[in-house]
């Protein structure tokens, strides 16, 4: 499989009494699919991964597998602070169908560039699945600079690099290695079209659960290298990446989303909801980017 193009970061909805809520995670990848998103990353940083269980994070994986039945890829979260269990849990991915494992930076702990590099060999060569590179300095403490990468992209399993930096320069020095069997993907909903137009492969985005529609679109735009068509759909969204940024990641996404009868904007502790203060903004943009879908119900949302 290639993993590239518009992909999805899910969130994982849950019920007011916190259980897992498969119908609605039902109704997001449906969602999705509908909208030609190319793949769905499932239990990653935006899903809440690390507030699942075992058993749930069993679940909403393999629900995710057979509910898309092999029409898009299905990649994993499967990222921890420590090698062997990060191997661990890719196994496990495998086993539960997944078709690629999202292996974020090993946070907290502040590895050398050499214990990255051993890192994700070790993932790559005993986790069974084919490994997307996750560098997310700003939530890990951790950066995985371009010379570490450019000996990882050497790996045959080592597929992509998720780039979540800002910096225009990084990602220039990363797409200097993409090769047929390694593509660069941006991590960054408000610079994914900059890195795209410079050549990036595609985007591991968050603001595509509400608009996965409008990504393909831009993604398509950005593939055939239609600048302008691309700057002006991208336009289109500013407002959408400003509400996804009112606060920590999946706070606001969730809240929209529920607008829009899909999830709950229900979170584990110790996320809370949206601030009431960013609710009639968020319901203002929401309404102007689906006006001939389904309408917000409510200024606020449970």
């Amino acid at each position: 499989m290639k993993f590239i193009g518009s992909m999805c970061a899910l969130v994982t909805p849950f019920q007011a009494s916190g259980a897992l809520d498969l119908e609605a995670f039902g109704r997001l990848v449906d969602y999705q699919l509908a909208g030609g998103t190319h793949g769905l990353i499932v239990a990653g940083s935006t899903g809440e991964a690390h507030a699942l269980d075992d058993a749930e994070y069993a679940d909403l994986i393999r629900f995710a597998v057979e509910r898309v039945a092999g029409r898009i890829p299905v990649i994993a979260g499967t990222g921890t602070a420590n090698t062997r269990k990060t191997i661990g849990l890719t196994q496990r991915a495998k086993a539960l169908g997944a078709d690629a494992a999202l292996v974020v930076t090993p946070y907290y702990v502040r590895p050398t560039q050499d214990g990255l590099l051993q890192h994700y060999q070790q993932v790559a060569e005993h986790g069974g699945l084919p490994v997307i590179l996750y560098n997310v300095p700003g939530r890990t403490a951790c950066d995985m600079l371009p010379e570490t990468v450019a000996e990882l992209a050497k790996h045959p399993n080592i597929v992509a690099i998720k780039e979540a930096s800002t910096d225009a320069s990084r990602m220039q020095q990363l797409l200097e290695l993409q090769s047929p069997n390694f593509s660069v993907l941006s991590g960054d909903d408000p610079t994914f079209v900059r890195a795209m137009l410079s050549g990036a492969r595609g985007v591991i985005s968050v603001a595509a659960n509400l608009a996965p529609q409008h990504f393909r679109r831009l993604v398509d735009a950005c593939i055939a290298e239609k600048h302008e068509d691309a700057r002006v759909l991208n336009a289109a969204l500013l407002s959408l990446y400003d509400v996804l940024a009112a606060e920590p990641n999946p706070i606001p996404v969730k809240w929209c989303l529920s607008l829009l009868d899909i999830c709950s904007a229900h979170l584990r502790l110790p996320l809370t909801g949206l601030s009431a203060e960013h609710h009639t903004h968020a319901t203002e943009v929401v309404r102007n980017l689906f006006p001939a879908e389904v309408q917000p119900r409510h200024s606020s949302a449970a």
